[in-house]
């Protein structure tokens, strides 16, 4: 595959932010030192660039700028921490030597970096465990940090240490001169009041007194702070956690804004595949201000270190290139998430969205001074391909490319998954209701709505529930609902089924854009009877148009299906059947009626697998039994047009007509075929048409970019 090989993908999501003039020797721009994940590959250091300190672009194209095979013990480093030294010019850098693949017990050792120019660096490798006596015990080294200590006139390294059964502790030593060594024997910095885990710690210094942020282990992982007057020692701790989300959280960095309006604190939120940034004036009160921030890169464990204009102009002359800069196209027409690259051709191509002006559009980028882009003529994208300049100071000038293809999949902006599809008769429009996605391990915590008068255009409507605000017994594992609309004595009523925490419950709304109010209790919680596997998930409520009577269905690795109480709350006693049609059957059970028959479709694979599928089988009764067709894939991926991972469907047909659509999922295009497993947590939506043949057989759907046109 020659060309996949030279076809570099980026996922943009930078907004864009103006030039900004800055002061050559004064802190007027940031640089963001972090590694991006648990594979050796990722376990290196990279830096990105910023000249707000919310909007951050990574450099090298998000690839290593030190070598990790080079400076360390194990082949991989993480955590990386940066500071600028006591004559304003050198700068230190410390790491974790570690490869996450031989086990979190498995490193010993740190590694210690020095540089005058950001980018030839002098590394020593010092293992803790040979370096200094009485450490036989030692399971892992980690996260160190380095700060100046102004009494001691050293530079003070502190960094997590475990020993055999005993909890994590932070600890401490100095460096010599020469920043090569440790020199002094470790000792413990922080002592916690019930000797509970502590790691990640980050000293801040703030009118004399010092701040030491780190993460604890016990309970809910969460941010503590302890003060001290003394770097070394002393410090208390203040009661509560400065984090500002339920998520799991590590690698606090504290950083201070070079328009002194105080602080940020960052932090990892490693279940979710995201950073959080929030703001402070007193490092007691912290505000969110994530809306303000975005990154290029998903960065995990890393800090923050102001630099001067000469500094950002001599990274950028190393390590910026013009794919970098053409990476930040942006148009409100422009699709960010589904751009792509070719390097070798110098070409960026952009999906539209619906009704996209493309005589009209103006994309612009995101600049840093010494980089220039101006575009070659006029920008009219419907007449084909617009050339740029990009100028970049100190190298030779590249002609780009970039084209806008207007393609209607996907249908939604930003990653869903799970979609289903409602057509209201009390509004005349169609409703889409999917999870939200994005988040690593399938975490989110809300569900949200999109409108649409014609299947094309979709209106983002909002949170219609939010398990952490509006449900009791479940606050996270929010998935895969499902809606109906029933006309109740003149009004019309809708049942909002859902996942949450892997058991099914329901929330009941007056209005398809929500809010839906949840009844107070789980529907489902337990495996039916004869089930010892798989999970409650993936509801599918259905009318039957020829009984009246409403189903509902769910189930991972079986299904199930039971008759609905009446008033929608309750399984009907004694109509509970297993009715999984095959091997084939994983999850997301969809069921629809057509010419006197019963359809039932169904993913088959793990979502994370880029053919994950589905499948169908027809019966005569809305319980089943399901006859599964020799030939009966309904949709599965298409290499030649990178479409993968095609699945959790639900089924609409226009009213009135036998013209029938198919709404689902599929990996983020064109980046997601390259991302793994973790592909399934980025999922994006998509429709397309479905037809039947002359003996009611579903025809095999082809995937497409382009969509559906009405």
């Amino acid at each position: 595959m020659p060309r996949m090989k030279r076809l570099v993908i980026f996922l943009v999501t930078i907004i864009l932010a103006p030039t900004t003039l800055l002061a050559a020797n004064s802190d007027s721009a940031y640089l963001f030192v972090y590694f991006t994940g648990n594979r050796k590959s990722e376990e290196a250091v990279r830096y990105a660039i910023s000249t707000d300190g919310y909007r951050f672009r990574s450099l090298h194209n998000n690839e290593p700028v030190i070598s990790s095979a080079v400076i360390s013990s194990t082949g991989g480093v993480r955590d990386p921490h940066i500071l600028r030294g006591q004559d304003g010019k050198t700068f230190y850098m410390v790491v974790t030597d570690m490869v996450s693949a031989n086990g979190w017990n498995s490193n010993r050792a740190m590694v210690l970096l020095k540089s005058t120019d950001l980018i030839n660096w002098k590394s020593a490798v010092v293992n803790i465990q040979q370096r200094f006596s009485g450490n036989d015990s030692l399971l892992r080294v980690w996260a160190p940090q380095t700060i100046y200590d102004k009494k001691a006139g050293k530079y003070m390294v502190y960094w997590s240490m475990k020993h055999g059964q005993d909890a994590d502790k932070i600890y401490y030593a100095y460096a010599n001169n020469d920043f090569t060594d440790l020199v002094t024997e470790p000792k413990q910095l922080y002592f916690s009041p019930n000797n509970g885990a502590c790691i990640d710690g980050d000293i801040v210094e703030k009118d004399n007194r010092y701040y030491l942020f780190f993460k604890t282990e016990d309970g809910h992982p969460g941010i503590r702070v302890a003060v001290s007057d003394s770097v070394n020692g002393g410090y208390q701790l203040r009661p509560g956690e400065v984090q500002q989300t339920q998520n799991p959280v590590e690698g606090s960095g504290v950083f201070k804004l070079n328009n002194n309006e105080g602080y940020i604190l960052m932090y990892d939120m490693y279940t979710t595949g995201k950073y959080q940034f929030t703001k402070s004036k007193d490092l007691q009160h912290f505000e969110v201000v994530d809306k303000e921030v975005s990154m290029d890169f998903q960065p995990r464990h890393g800090t923050v270190m102001p630099i001067t204009a000469t500094e950002l102009s001599r990274l950028v002359s190393k390590y910026a290139t013009a794919a970098g800069f053409m990476g930040t196209i942006h148009d409100p027409g422009i699709r960010k998430l589904n751009i792509t690259m070719d390097t070798l051709q110098r070409t960026v191509q952009v999906m539209v969205k619906p009704g996209t002006d493309l005589k009209r559009m103006q994309p612009m980028f995101q600049l840093v001074p010494g980089v220039s882009i101006t575009r070659i003529g006029k920008s009219d994208f419907s007449k084909g391909a617009v050339d740029y300049k990009v100028s970049i100071k100190g190298r030779p000038a590249e002609t780009w490319s970039v084209k806008a293809v207007a393609n209607n999949n996907t249908v939604l902006d930003g990653f869903y998954a799970d979609p289903d599809v409602l057509y209201s008769a009390k509004t005349g429009k169609y409703y889409i209701y999917p999870t939200s996605d994005g988040f690593a391990g399938w975490s989110g915590t809300y569900f949200k709505c999109f409108s649409s008068p014609d299947l094309v255009t979709w209106k983002d409507e909002g949170k219609v529930l939010d398990l952490e605000t509006d449900v009791t017994w479940a606050h996270g594992k929010a998935w895969a609902p499902c809606i109906i609309e029933r006309k109740e004595g003149g009004a019309y009523k809708y049942y909002y089924y859902y996942t949450g925490e892997q058991k099914i419950g329901l929330a009941i709304g007056d209005d398809p854009k929500g809010p839906f109010k949840d009844i107070g209790y789980p529907l489902i919680d337990k495996h039916p009877a004869g089930v010892n596997r798989g999970q409650e998930i993936d509801p599918e409520v259905f009318h039957d148009p020829v009984s009246n009577k409403y189903f509902l269905y769910w189930g991972n690795g079986y299904m199930a299906a039971a008759e609905l109480s009446d008033d929608m709350r309750s399984l009907k006693e004694g109509t509970l059947q297993l009715i999984t049609p095959d091997k084939t059957f994983r999850e997301g059970t969809t069921v629809f009626y057509r010419n006197g028959k019963y359809y039932f479709l169904w993913s088959e694979n793990d979502t994370r697998s880029e053919d994950y599928r589905v499948r169908y089988g027809t019966a005569d009764s809305p319980l089943g039994p399901i006859h599964v067709p020799a030939n009966n894939m309904v949709i599965a991926k298409d290499t030649v047009a990178g479409i993968y991972g095609t699945g959790h469907n639900s089924i609409i047909q226009v009213s009135g007509k036998d013209e029938w659509y198919i709404v689902y999922h599929r990996f983020n295009y064109p980046n997601g075929i390259h991302w793994g497993r973790a592909a399934g947590y980025s999922r994006e939506v998509c429709i397309d048409r479905m037809y039947f043949n002359e003996d009611g057989s579903i025809r095999e759907v082809v995937p497409t970019h382009k969509g559906i046109t009405r």
